[in-house]
């Protein structure tokens, strides 16, 4: 066998000779390839008129009819006669002139063949008559709002119909991931039956609408009038219950929000059943923590709920939970902010027996507790500032013990023990963190005091150990506490 050397010439003119043949072959299979895909290019996205019009006799129209009586006659904004908005506003007057009848028009879908309309509580809220317009024409007069729930501004509604109806399931809240398709189906601005379609853009957003914010943000249209409709995933299930909209101009700007479907589903079970939410409640008052907190509390991260207050005879209470801890898990779920905690407890059956972590001065404790049921009553006191300056400083607080003057004077009450606040110096880490005169500082980390000079001496303490900060537990007044992580170097 014979081998044969190439020259370095005729080396580089067969590689030329083999990119050419390439290149050509990928550009007559480009172009054949562009010749097929292009018209199906040119089309756009896949059509979904077919998943349209398979929901859309399930989406209902909602008008409300609020009397208003005995009042004084204000002008009510009327659209121009013929306009698609004429219905939007109505009033008229009584033959004494006394009364106005003011309309108005969310969204709603029916979850159940015999009658029931989902919607939002503030939809129907103080309305006299309540009215659902169907897709075919129908128009059925709500006979009983079977219950309302408004932290999460969901409602249940019950109609008589001849026949059965068309409903539509839920589906999976938890799987929806941001870039998924979505369809709003409602009202908006009376106009019924509008279609609008986009992705989910967030998942678990917090606007501070209610203590159990998670909801779904999408940029699909939703404008006044969607509020109650379904938002779908394209397997026709409601993902969602459209609620709010952030807008300047009144109208949408792509930003739109939805009660996830997960948290809906439990509200209206509750609702169908008991015609009242049940919610989980365990009996603490809980704070953030931030990472000077965290570090005075030995914690590498500032994750969890602080427990600045403790229920007595509650269930926290009793389960051994105490002020100072942070719970970090609740029922097998991790807490990292303090925010989420009111959602796990809220949804967390009443009576269930759930493990609780809890860092407690460095270390996990886990301990066991019985779900209490949620009672709500917020009862908050004002506290009176104080300009006169007495007493000792420290960390930049003027204290003074506790007396029946200053009681009297900051409304502080009788089973409340610590040291006063008088005043706080401009520019301090105090002022810095909003303590304010009137507080009264009853724990200097996790020791109690009640004099100026016990203060003093455990400050002194913790600079000896060489501790940055100092974790100070202020009661603000009779319900509530408050941790604060004050400098030890100015």
């Amino acid at each position: 066998m014979t081998f044969s050397r190439i020259s370095p010439a005729r080396a580089g003119a067969l590689r030329a000779n083999a990119a050419y043949n390439a290149a050509a072959a990928l550009l007559l299979a480009a172009t054949i390839w562009l010749g097929l895909a292009a018209p199906a290019l040119a089309r756009g996205p896949e059509p979904v008129s077919e998943l349209a019009k398979d929901l859309q006799g399930a989406v209902v129209n909602i008008s409300t009819t609020q009397l208003l009586s005995n009042g004084p006659s204000v002008p009510v904004p009327r659209a121009p006669e013929g306009s698609p908005f004429d219905e939007l506003f109505e009033d008229f007057l009584d033959e004494r002139g006394q009364a106005r009848r003011i309309n108005s028009l969310g969204s709603g879908f029916v979850i159940d063949p015999s009658g029931l309309i989902v919607t939002n509580n503030h939809v129907i809220e103080n309305a006299d008559e309540i009215i659902v317009n169907f897709a075919d024409g129908r128009k059925l007069t709500v006979t009983e709002v079977i219950g309302r729930d408004d932290k999460t501004d969901l409602a249940l509604l019950r109609v008589e119909p001849d026949e059965a109806l068309q409903a539509v399931p839920f589906g999976d809240s938890a799987k929806m991931e941001v870039g998924d398709w979505v369809m709003a189906i409602g009202n908006p601005f009376g106009l019924g039956g509008s279609v609008s379609l986009g992705i989910v853009s967030a998942v678990k957003r917090d606007i501070n609408a209610g203590p159990y914010d998670a909801f779904i943000q999408t940029d699909a249209a939703i404008n006044r009038g969607n509020s109650g409709g379904p938002l779908f995933n394209m397997d026709g299930e409601v993902i969602g219950v459209n609620t709010a909209i952030i807008s300047p101009t009144g109208g949408s700007i792509g930003i739109g929000f939805a009660l996830p479907a997960n948290t809906a589903q439990r509200v209206i079970a509750q609702l169908r059943e008991y015609g009242e939410t049940r919610r989980g409640w365990i009996g603490v008052r809980i704070q953030d923590l931030n990472e000077e907190i965290a570090a005075s509390l030995g914690m590498d991260e500032a994750k969890g709920a602080l427990v600045a207050a403790v229920t007595p005879d509650g269930p926290a209470a009793e389960a051994g939970i105490e002020v100072g801890d942070v719970i970090v898990r609740f029922n097998d779920k991790p807490v990292n902010t303090v925010r989420q905690l009111p959602r796990v407890v809220a949804e967390t059956p009443i009576g269930a027996e759930v493990p609780v972590v809890v860092n407690r001065r460095g270390e996990r404790v886990t301990l066991k507790l019985t779900v209490g049921r949620l009672v709500e009553d917020e009862n908050e006191t004002a506290v009176k500032p104080m300009e006169d300056d007495q007493g000792d400083t420290v960390l930049g607080l003027s204290l003074s013990a506790l007396s029946d003057p200053l009681r009297d004077e900051y409304g502080i009450a009788e089973d409340v023990e610590g040291v006063i606040v008088t005043d706080v110096a401009p520019g301090s880490g105090a002022a810095e963190r909003d303590i304010t005169p009137g507080s009264v500082i009853v724990e200097v980390s996790h020791k109690p005091v009640s004099t100026p000079d016990e203060v003093r001496a455990r400050v002194a303490e913790l600079k000896e150990l060489g501790r940055a900060t100092a974790l100070l537990l202020f009661a603000l007044n009779a319900d509530e506490m408050k941790f604060v992580a004050l400098p030890l170097d100015p």
